[in-house]
């Protein structure tokens, strides 16, 4: 309801202002073309985020100073908080990093936008800028329409500094004709009542740009003109800085718990900082004013004494709000806590980790390891097993001698509230990635959904497997007995191999520490080894025992195999090249059954 009111609004109040006069027409066509190349620029840079950002975020995370450098060079580079915030946040939703370093890389970002103050007012405002935008464009749109993602993704960014560029200039222009008809200087309100209302306005226009960067440019262009006070322009920069959180609060709607925290310490972050400022401004400004003698700024320069001022107060706020960051961690926590839901719903699926790639690939990563470990927890309930004694250092065969009673019923349950609704999420989020994926990205997103399904057929098999199993595990017959031990003690084993390679290093974890579990599923086949029609033949199980013998032996090798499929695809080595290597010289079945005869010689001998 209220965007209904606003948009027609801007446009009633801008259709008004290009009537009033075209000098602000062409002050309004700036600041559109800069913002439409900020987007454009975003793009660029989105090209190139394949794996080399990401690692580097990953990489540079573990400390404090480094999250807070890494968001200050990552934000003066890509000269924007916006794209910096929306890939930290997808990266928390995936909880690639902690809350700690995200926030850390905010007040990186806050110190890194000052970049681009510093650039105009040393440059940007003194050289025409048209001549340098025209062969940008022209060279930036042959190469967008190139092949190769690298080019198509310069091409991006170089038309996004030409359209930046004309953008500044027709902002720049307008500003200095407008003066010629009407001289915006006498609205200047001094002291604090300027301060306020000029917060607020500085607020609004980033609010409805959605670019502190853009606001900012605006406020330069226009203290270049002499169209506002310096005083004034000084208390539209401390709003623009307050606005920009509206970019880390829009972008956290669509996150998990962890991005809408990371956008409350945003939004704190940034209120303390204009606080302070508020405070301190005097100081401040005096304090502007003494640096500028020692870097020979000149005393009625006064777009380079903002950049100075906007660099100040964002040091400020991060110097203060450093040694609080963990306070901030459990403050967050307690107002945002983790939801408890009777049904499992995907915790990592978020439309922000959708829209980074390779945040996109980790968060179905762990998503399925999440839908294997409630499955897993599923089916040692359907065998009547116990969790901690299967995965401690006890034999399988001891913690299948001490089981409980195999329950019926409840799986159908336990599938619909923890299984059923993960999955989905799964194959809904992989169908709907944004982006361009690299053929690595969109492999590595298949296998994680060809090990979801193999997961939900392992419950299925499970079930089937939970009604024989309860009628037979204590029967008075011990060699049906027996057999449905033999089911139970192949799957276990099989669990507690993955269960160790699941909690195994990266450099230890190898597709081909699962050749054993293939050569002991072929080798103690039933159907194979002539076990079962021996015990038909000694008539030691009556024939409906032998039938159900034989449908849940298919289904326990069924089982095994979609189990070692799933280890295969979620807990070994993760580099494609490595992992291609490895499955080359893997066991295939061919190999596997030589094994067996090789053994079955030595036995004879």
């Amino acid at each position: 309801m209220i965007r209904k009111i606003i948009l027609p609004t801007i446009f009633l109040l801008l259709a008004y202002g290009f009537w009033l006069s075209p000098d602000f027409k062409e002050i309004s066509a700036g600041v559109a073309i800069f913002l439409f190349g900020m987007l454009v620029l975003e793009r660029g840079f989105k090209a190139f985020t394949g794996g080399s950002l990401e690692h580097l975020l990953r990489s540079t995370t573990n400390q404090l100073w480094k999250s807070i450098s890494f968001g200050f060079v990552s934000t003066a580079l890509m000269q924007s908080s916006s794209l910096v915030s929306l890939i930290t946040i997808s990266f928390l939703s995936a909880e690639l990093i902690s809350l700690a370093a995200g926030i850390g890389i905010i007040f990186g970002a806050n110190i890194g936008t000052t970049a681009g103050a510093w650039l105009i007012a040393a440059f940007g405002l003194k050289v025409k800028l048209s001549i340098y935008a025209m062969p940008m464009l022209v060279f930036g749109v042959i190469l967008i329409f190139q092949k190769s993602k690298s080019l198509s993704g310069m091409g991006y960014i170089l038309t996004a500094l030409g359209f930046l560029f004309l953008g500044i200039h027709h902002m720049k222009e307008g500003f200095d004709a407008f003066k010629q008809t009407l001289d915006l200087s006498v609205y200047a309100v001094p002291g604090y009542r300027g301060l306020f209302l000029y917060t607020l306005i500085g607020l609004l226009a980033t609010v409805v740009m959605q670019s502190s960067h853009a606001t900012l440019v605006l406020i330069l262009t226009a203290l270049a003109s002499q169209q506002i006070s310096y005083d004034n322009a000084i208390a539209l920069a401390i709003g623009s800085n307050i606005g920009t959180t509206i970019t880390a609060i829009l972008g956290s709607l669509s996150a998990n718990v962890d991005g809408k925290r990371l956008a409350a310490a945003h939004l704190i972050f940034n209120l303390i900082t204009g606080l302070l400022t508020f405070i301190f401004i005097h100081q401040l400004i005096s304090v502007v004013d003494v640096m500028s003698q020692l870097m020979t700024i000149a005393p009625d320069n006064y777009t380079m004494k903002l950049a100075l001022f906007h660099t100040l107060f964002n040091l400020l706020g991060v110097l203060t709000l450093m040694p609080f960051i963990n306070r901030m961690v459990t403050l967050l926590e307690w107002l945002f806590p983790t939801p408890v839901m009777e049904v499992e719903s995907a915790r990592y699926l978020t439309d922000a980790s959708a829209e980074i790639p390779d945040a996109a690939v980790e968060a179905v990563k762990k998503e399925t390891v999440i839908l294997y470990d409630h499955a897993v927890d599923i089916i040692i309930f359907g065998l009547g097993l116990n969790r901690d004694k299967l995965f401690s250092d006890e034999a399988p065969d001891r913690v299948i001698d001490s089981s409980s009673q195999v329950g019926s019923g409840a799986i159908d349950d336990l599938y619909e509230r923890r299984i059923k609704t993960i999955y989905g999420a799964i194959v809904e989020f992989t169908s709907h990635v944004h982006g361009t994926l690299s053929d690595r990205q969109s492999n590595a997103l298949i296998e994680q959904r060809e090990a979801g399904h193999d997961i939900i057929e392992v419950v299925k098999g499970i079930k089937h497997l939970q009604k024989n199993l309860a009628i037979y595990q204590h029967a008075r017959n011990s060699h049906i007995c027996g057999e449905y031990d033999q089911i139970r003690l192949k799957i276990a084993r099989i669990l507690k191999a993955l269960n160790a390679l699941q909690h195994a290093d990266d450099e230890t974890a190898s597709v081909l520490s699962l050749d054993h579990l293939k050569v002991e599923i072929s080798k103690k086949d039933i159907f194979a080894s002539g076990g079962l029609d021996s015990l038909i033949r000694k008539k030691q199980i009556t024939a409906p025992m032998a039938i159900s013998l034989m449908n849940d032996t298919t289904y326990c090798n069924a089982i095994c195999r979609n189990l070692i499929h799933i280890g295969e695809r979620i807990f070994v080595a993760r580099d494609p090249d490595d992992k291609a290597a490895e499955q080359s010289v893997a066991l295939d079945e061919r190999e596997i059954s030589e094994v067996i005869e090789r053994l079955d010689e030595r036995k004879l001998r």
